[in-house]
């Protein structure tokens, strides 16, 4: 099968590239390395180094893809905030494209990357695919308008779309630049150098960490599966939260505060029974297991 990865070259997406090439299929990369972090290319996939807010391009890449998978977008809270343009621009008219060209050369389906900030602040804990969403940033207005994309590509073109909200995401090769950076992977960073690890107070804010294999793997049965749900939203998380001060005391005891950040949630946690029930999927990979690993 043929495959086309956007944002291919980054974190999560250069796992499924590597994870399809090792599977046999045919790979094509697209990402514009605007992030701000290392950039994974995989040379046995045809890459390219290109935007897709540049529409002839790449319809150019969809001809004879079998699946999208979409994870390019501009996923930095803060940049989000100070450019809302930006934002709306890659996020939204981005995915527009992609779903467009994908439905123009009879693509059959596209996996998008969500986000769980679409549960925003209001919601009660565990989060449900069902409950009313709460976007109280740019970053999350335009997830969930590429939500709302997906769904009218499916009822009214017939296009598969499968819709993942990820919660917190980590493993090899995430971000680590700035104090947005993913909290587990800037921690181990801060360790391995001998830095103390910087916490916003209080720590008491938990997280739902999901390692990125389990993601991958989440993508790769949406990639294979005949009877997906078309425009269906599935949680992917751990359905377990840990405090950022116990992540912080599994790595190290030299620690000191940060400037505190408004906005964010308490808590975040996953209810993944539907996707498990759907999807035959699970999360194997337990936190505390790979940090003390990783250490």
């Amino acid at each position: 099968m043929k495959f086309l990865v956007t944002g291919g070259a980054g974190f999560i997406g250069s796992h499924i590239v590597d994870k399809l090439l090792n599977e046999g299929h045919v790979v094509t990369v697209i990402d514009d390395e605007s992030a701000d972090n290392k950039f994974w290319w995989n040379d046995n996939a045809t890459n390219h180094r290109a935007s897709i807010n540049c529409y002839d391009y790449l319809s150019y890449l969809m001809d004879g893809v079998d699946i999208v998978f979409h994870l390019a977008a501009e996923s930095r809270v803060q940049k989000c905030a100070k450019n809302p343009r930006m934002a709306v621009k890659t996020n939204v008219m981005g995915l527009c494209n992609v779903l467009q060209s994908a439905r123009d050369k009879d693509v059959k389906r596209v996996i998008y990357s969500s986000t769980s900030s679409a549960y925003g602040l209001t919601n009660p804990i565990p989060n449900e695919e069902d409950m009313k969403v709460d976007c109280i940033n740019p970053y999350a207005s335009t997830k969930v308008a590429g939500e709302l994309l997906c769904r009218n590509f499916s009822d009214l073109y017939g296009l598969e779309t499968v819709i993942f909200r990820y919660f917190n995401v980590y493993g090899d090769r995430s971000p680590i630049k700035g104090q947005y950076a993913p909290l587990v992977g800037r921690f181990l960073d801060q360790y391995k150098k001998g830095k103390p690890l910087t916490i916003v107070p209080d720590g008491s804010q938990r997280r739902d960490y999901v390692h990125v294999s389990d993601v991958v793997e989440a993508n790769m049965i949406a990639g294979f599966k005949k009877d997906i749900g078309s425009g269906e939203i599935y949680n992917v998380g751990s359905g377990i939260s840990h405090s950022v001060t116990e992540i912080a005391d599994m790595i190290s005891n030299k620690q000191e505060w940060i400037e505190p950040r408004d906005g964010e949630a308490k808590e975040t946690l996953a209810d993944i029974s539907k996707i498990k029930s759907f999807f035959q999927w699970k999360p194997t990979i337990k936190l505390q297991d790979w940090v003390k690993a990783n250490k």
